[in-house]
Order: C-alpha cells, then structure tokens, then sequence
C-alpha cells in the first residue's frame, strides 16, 4: 500500500482529463504527474510537471522527457458529430496508437489507461462509425507490448466539484445525473471515480483489460 506511482495523463485541458489529472494530484499513491498539452493548463501543483507540445504524432523532440512512468491515462479524445471517418480515425487511431507505441517503446513496464466510449464497437464491423474506430483503437492498443492496458468506457459522468472545462452538454443537462443514477445506477459514474480506478488498477490490475460503467465503480472502490 506505500507504493507510489508516476504518471503522464493527457487530453487535461478537457472535462475527462481535468477530473483525471485533479484525482491524481489529491492522491497520496500518485507521487508524480505529468501532463502533455497543446496550450498550457493554468494548474500549478509541486507534483506537476507540464509539457507543452503541439503536435502529438510526432514525439520526438520530447522523448528524452518521457522515461521512467508507471502508468499514461490517455484521455485526449475528440468527438465524431460533423467529421468524416477518416479525419476521426486519424485524430482517434492514429494520433493514439503512435503515441502509445511511442511510451510502450520507453516503458515497457507501463500500465496504460484509455477512456474509450459505452457502446464501443470490439468486432470493429458495426454500423457506428466512431463505435468501430474505438473498437479498432481498443484491440490494437492491447496488442502492445505494455505491462498492462486497460480500456474504460464510461456513460455520463459526473465532472468534479469546481471543475474548470466541463462540456456544455454536461453544464445543462447535470440535473439529470441523480436522475440517471437512480433508474440505472450502472450507467453513470463521476470522473473521481474514473481518475481512481485508473490509480487503482495500475496498482493492483484488475481482472479484465475492458471496464463498463459497474467495472469503473468496482475498480475505484477497492
């Protein structure tokens, strides 16, 4: 229980990444965060440290700087409303997959966190199309060769209190939270609870590499 971990987590100027990072600054298991950004995040913390890096499937410039982590929480992500399939294949597979390559090469002992989406496509066949990308992204990211690789799919989450990048669709529709919560309890889970299962199952692994919404909350309440 005193082991502490290092940890890179990207996409933190977003609502899933701002929970993540903030989950792991409060944690006493996480000893140090490093957080890769397009522009910078404005969070000052002593267990941080920000790169500010523009282009991310091009990683060489900064290699030197990503040696000796335990884990990566990747939760850079963009939505596919308006864009063709191969632009959200290049933004989601590619950008992710040459990323992950990238840490898997320089940490091999590395447990990797994806948030992924509910109703993610694993026969890569369906007829969602960002359903399948996701799909795709999930089973070549386990054929890695990381320590660990775990695929999160979360429903709607609730951000944290004070959070500063919560998407508009939340900041409108959070009323229904306890709503959802209480008709279908598995579908909903705050991000807390994804930053500490992710935490959680780079310390103690967890018994799949894919976590539906009842999996998150397990994960985050051992």
């Amino acid at each position: 229980m005193d082991q502490k971990i290092k940890v890179i987590v990207t996409g933190a100027t977003g609502m899933v990444g701002d929970g993540v990072l903030q989950q792991c600054l409060e944690s006493t298991q996480v000893s140090e965060v490093l957080i890769i950004n397009r522009r910078p995040s404005g969070v000052v913390h002593h267990k941080l440290k920000e790169i500010i890096h523009a282009d991310f499937f091009d990683f060489s410039t900064i290699e030197a700087q990503l040696n000796d982590y335990d884990a990566c929480y990747f939760c850079l992500g963009v939505s596919s409303v308006g864009m063709k399939e191969p632009e959200y294949y290049r933004l989601t597979y590619t950008l992710t997959m040459h990323a992950a390559g990238t840490l898997s090469r320089l940490n091999p002992g590395m447990t990797f966190c994806y948030i992924s989406g509910a109703h993610t496509d694993s026969t890569e066949k369906g007829g969602s199309m960002w359903a399948r990308v996701k799909g795709k992204t999930e089973n070549d990211l386990g054929k890695l060769p990381f320590k660990q690789e775990f695929n999160f799919r979360p429903g709607f989450m609730k951000p944290a209190v004070g959070a500063k990048n919560v998407l508009t669709l939340y900041k409108y529709m959070g009323w229904l939270y306890p709503v959802i919560k209480f008709f279908s309890p598995d579908s909903v889970c705050t991000i807390a609870e994804v930053g500490q299962a992710m935490i959680n199952v780079t310390l103690h692994g967890f018994e799949k590499n894919i976590l539906e919404v009842k999996d998150i909350k397990m994960a985050a309440h051992r």
